[in-house]
């Protein structure tokens, strides 16, 4: 059996194909070639037409398919990974009534702060684990207040993989981990949220019901199949949010496993068994895609602006320079940057600054001592001291990293981002030849039946690099840490 995996990102759109038995990756190929375009309409949004990720779907799919070892009828079963906490709204057609408010949006923050403080801390932190902060049901109730005439036309609200699973299946669903990623979970009562739906004056029926992660979600339907060039009937048997899913993905199931990530945004991921959250909600919690009988819940630290700053600098500051010559450049500067720091907080409200949006900043510079290889070292120091800042949060909630493991792509190509994260945190990094769509069709494996176990299906994943910390540069790091810390708590004050 062959297994199809969609990693429906908001940079674009991902297809692979695994062979079941062995878990070779038979093809893989994403769309479009540049990154999708974000709309800004004012400052602080982001927007996406949900119809293009369906368009990229089908495009990224065709390709994967016409590459010479992919058999479309030997295709068994379709996973979905897709960006969280964005919005997408329906009417009765199940046409879309506005473009999706993604996951970078933050429109909502005053919309869930003030419900946070109308529920009051403690209620609403022990029931859902989280501040409404910027997630969907405040993005939901963002449109109810600001754009009524769209509101009354909404028969279904949905998230973006509900949505393109919508798309393949005709069947609108969600999952508990989706449910919860949205902040419409009770995790006290264990069922969708009255708390949530009550203060938000949201009705129910516009919630989707929900499916298990790993079970049959629904068959390609004729349409769908005839644009992607499948066989109708196919079974779509697994849907997560892509941090949840980038840890299925790396085998990140068992209390103490830690995950990480840094392409578009950063995003350090540890599983717990205890119900936990943080007082002041900056890491967040939410149902990991194996929570069910026994507990297991996925605590969360995102910080937005990490890959797109370093994307920024390329485009912006690099001139003809691509990543690998960034990186020799960086290289030929000292541990700190030579005092230059950067924050690399330029993409929206950081939920690890308590919702605030400082933007990024360049501090001590100096003209005569400065160039392009500090501002780009100080830039990769800067997106692992924002990390390291959200870890030392996790740390106070029991989440320590013993290993991280990731996938080696994006900042972890970085030589000088990997070894700054494993010399400041202590903990090795073990990287793997794995990706969010690698991983949505080993969960498509699993909900379908294939995989007879976690064990079975990650039997063929393996450790490609292990990097160790350097204990004898660990005090450098950390002394430059502290000085970016400093300069961070008066930049918050000020």
């Amino acid at each position: 059996m062959l297994l199809l995996g969609l990693d429906i990102g908001s940079s674009s759109v991902k297809a692979a194909v695994l062979a079941g038995e062995s878990g070779r990756v038979l093809a893989s190929a994403f769309y479009p070639p540049h990154e999708l375009a974000i709309q800004a309409p004012r400052p602080g949004w982001a927007e996406q037409d949900p119809t293009t990720w369906w368009d990229c779907v089908k495009t990224a799919t065709q390709a994967v398919l016409n590459q010479a070892e992919v058999k479309a009828e030997a295709v068994g079963a379709i996973g979905i990974s897709y960006q969280m906490h964005g919005l997408v709204v329906l009417d009765e057609n199940h046409d879309v009534l506005r473009p999706s408010i993604i996951w970078c949006d933050s429109r909502a923050v005053e919309t869930g702060q003030r419900a946070f403080e109308a529920m009051g801390a403690e209620r609403a932190l022990s029931h859902l684990l989280n501040s409404p902060g910027n997630f969907t049901a405040s993005k939901l109730r963002w449109v109810r207040e600001n754009e009524p005439d769209v509101y009354r036309r909404i028969r279904h609200i949905m998230l973006p993989g509900d949505y393109i699973a919508l798309r393949l299946t005709g069947e609108i669903h969600t999952t508990i981990s989706g449910l919860s990623e949205g902040i419409f979970w009770d995790f006290k009562d264990n069922r969708l949220s009255d708390l949530v739906l009550e203060q938000y004056d949201i009705d129910p029926a516009l919630i989707p019901d929900t499916v298990p992660t790993f079970a049959e979600q629904g068959r390609l339907q004729a349409g769908a199949a005839q644009a992607l060039g499948l066989p109708a009937g196919i079974p779509v048997s697994y849907r997560a949010g892509d941090q949840p899913n980038n840890a299925l993905s790396l085998n990140v199931l068992r209390p103490g496993d830690i995950a990480a990530t840094a392409g578009t945004s950063g995003v350090v991921y540890g599983v717990s068994e205890e119900v936990r959250y943080d007082p002041a909600s900056r890491v967040n919690t939410f149902a990991h895609v194996n929570h069910g009988a026994d507990t297991r819940l996925g605590i969360l630290l995102c910080v937005n602006g990490t890959g797109i700053l370093n994307s920024w600098l390329k485009h912006q500051v690099g001139g003809s320079l691509d990543y690998p010559a960034m990186n020799t450049a960086a290289e030929a500067v000292p541990i700190g940057s030579d005092g230059l720091l950067v924050m690399p907080f330029g993409n929206g409200a950081e939920r690890v600054l308590e919702n605030r949006d400082p933007g990024a900043s360049v501090h001590g510079l100096q003209f005569n001592r400065h160039g392009q290889g500090h501002l780009f070292r100080a830039a990769q120091e800067g997106i692992v001291f924002a990390l390291y800042y959200g870890m030392e949060i996790m740390a106070d909630m029991g989440i320590s990293p013993q290993v991280i493991r990731a996938g080696q792509a994006n900042m972890f190509l970085s030589p000088i981002f990997r070894e700054t994260l494993a010399s400041l945190s202590g903990a090795p990094i073990e990287l793997y030849n794995t990706d969010g769509a690698q991983g949505a069709a080993r969960g498509a494996g699993l909900g379908v039946g294939y995989y007879r176990s976690f064990e079975e299906a990650f039997r063929s994943l393996r450790v490609l690099q292990r990097v160790e910390p350097d204990l004898t540069r660990q005090a450098a790091y950390q002394a430059a840490y502290g000085r970016w810390r400093q300069q961070l708590l008066g930049l918050l004050a000020s």
